[in-house]
């Protein structure tokens, strides 16, 4: 069933990038990092380069995924305890989701880190670097995008905030 949700929102992606190429030929060559983000929550704009020289994690996600909550439960719990300034970035990637879902998900659970709705541009990006799974919701996909605006992708599942502290300490290289 996650699958074919996934296979699903993945042809909605694919279907929007094809009948909108003005917005993916703007993109071509630039790096995901430098695409702008909408936050929903503060109502502004940002890129994750502007964050350039503090460690981001970006997780996409789906409202409507149980898994993903839990995971931005970890990432609340570990922004409490951080003192380094870890930039956390909760991008849906769910084409069907629209902006007030997201605010209302983010608020009901007293989450009040950066919130984007994924440009398709950007998921379509995301997707040719890492592949389908990225925006696989259920699995949790967590990108590490290291002080040089370096990158990896980290293992799916749940991890915890040792476990992502780990990921920070090792970097990207």
């Amino acid at each position: 069933v996650i699958e074919d949700e996934v296979e699903s929102n993945t042809d909605v992606i694919e279907d929007e990038v094809e009948n909108n190429p003005v917005l993916i030929e703007e993109t071509k060559d630039m790096d995901w990092k430098d695409i702008e983000l909408f936050d929903v929550l503060e109502s502004e704009t940002f890129k994750v380069s502007d964050f350039a020289g503090t460690p981001i994690l970006i997780e996409s996600f789906a409202v409507w995924c149980p898994t993903c909550t839990k995971q931005q439960k970890i990432f609340k719990d570990f922004i409490e305890q951080d003192t380094t300034g870890v930039i956390h970035v909760s991008l849906d990637t769910d084409p069907n989701e629209d902006k007030q879902q997201v605010i209302d998900h983010a608020l009901s659970n007293g989450f009040n880190w950066h919130y984007s709705i994924s440009p398709i541009e950007l998921t379509q990006k995301l997707i040719d670097i890492y592949g389908v799974g990225v925006v696989n919701a259920p699995s949790v996909p967590v990108i590490l995008v290291c002080e040089d605006l370096s990158e990896r992708l980290l293992e799916s599942g749940l991890k915890s905030v040792a476990e992502l502290k780990e990921e920070i300490a090792n970097g990207c290289n």
